[in-house]
């Protein structure tokens, strides 16, 4: 872990591997109702906060469907129409599903997003899932010197709470962060962090803040709907396959006694096409066939982490 976000010392906590001599025991965690696995579906927000010129940016958003991308102070309009077709399209597929099959979520949202289209805030709410901050916009902060990185965040955790009544506990930043993000986060008041990708259970930071652990809920990329638009993709048959083989091999664990999380991460703009939608609704209902599968939110999980294991 040492390189990664400077979170370094705590690397054998961080991959939740226990040994004991030569043998290397599987990482695993107590879920309520003896449970045999924990899925988190996480709808990222970024629509609406996404990079353009419009907005004060040096250039256009890089993350295109096609891959379009000229370092150029110019405005992609195609691009960005192509995000507003996850708030005004996409959105509503995803809502509808969520409902359909009593599916928990969290939303990792930038803040911006949800003041640029509050209805997706009224739609969280509505809900009863989990609003986490995305950044107070879908940009990168390894830029960011200390203040400005605090400012950042502060903003997002403001915009967050007027837009959905209640402020974020969980942080997930657009990939790239800094030596200080962790320590920031735990300053504001956050009670976990996301911008891991070491095992499939939670864990403890002792060391960034020493004396103020911080628990670390990891995410995953790996069957993230965004495999659908890098290169090269996913089909929709792939992605579906993948998604249930996870599924499926972390629910088989549980079953052996080592209950682990999945982590399904979903895009607006992305898996809310409709040649797409489909397959997520596939998804869904391969989980509401098995019994012992806790849907939650990742607060949830991170809460009954921290008091099954005590820092």
């Amino acid at each position: 872990m040492e390189g990664a976000g400077g979170y370094g010392k705590d690397s054998a906590d961080a991959m939740a591997v226990r040994r004991k001599g030569n043998e290397v025991y599987e990482e695993r965690m107590d879920l309520p109702d003896n449970s045999k696995m924990a899925l988190s579906v996480v709808v990222n927000v970024e629509e609406g906060s996404e990079m353009t010129i419009a907005r004060g940016d040096r250039g256009m958003e890089p993350v295109d469907e096609l891959g379009v991308f000229v370092k150029s102070k110019m405005r992609n309009y195609s691009n960005e129409s192509n995000y507003l077709y996850g708030i005004k399209a996409g959105a509503p597929r995803i809502v509808k599903l969520l409902k359909r099959y009593d599916m928990m979520a969290s939303w990792t949202v930038a803040a911006l997003s949800l003041e640029n289209h509050p209805e997706i805030a009224e739609a969280i709410v509505e809900l009863g899932h989990e609003p986490v901050s995305h950044g107070w916009r879908w940009v990168h902060q390894f830029k960011m010197d200390e203040d400005q990185e605090r400012e950042f965040i502060r903003k997002a955790v403001t915009s967050i709470e007027k837009s959905c009544g209640v402020r974020p506990y969980g942080w997930l930043s657009r990939y790239l962060l800094t030596d200080n993000t962790r320590r920031l986060l735990s300053e504001e008041g956050f009670s976990y962090h996301m911008d891991d990708y070491s095992g499939d259970v939670p864990f403890w930071d002792r060391e960034t803040v020493p004396g103020k652990p911080m628990c670390i809920v990891p995410y995953e990329l790996d069957n993230n709907d965004m495999k659908m638009w890098t290169d090269p993709a996913l089909t929709p048959h792939q992605w579906l396959d993948y998604a249930k083989a996870n599924f499926d091999q972390v629910y088989r664990e549980g079953e052996e006694g080592n209950p682990k999380m999945m982590s399904l991460g979903l895009h607006l703009r992305i898996i809310g096409r409709p040649g797409r939608i489909w397959a997520l609704e596939e998804f869904f209902k391969h989980v509401r066939a098995h019994e012992g599968v806790w849907v939650t939110t990742r607060k949830a999980i991170a809460d009954h982490f921290m008091a099954e294991n005590p820092a």
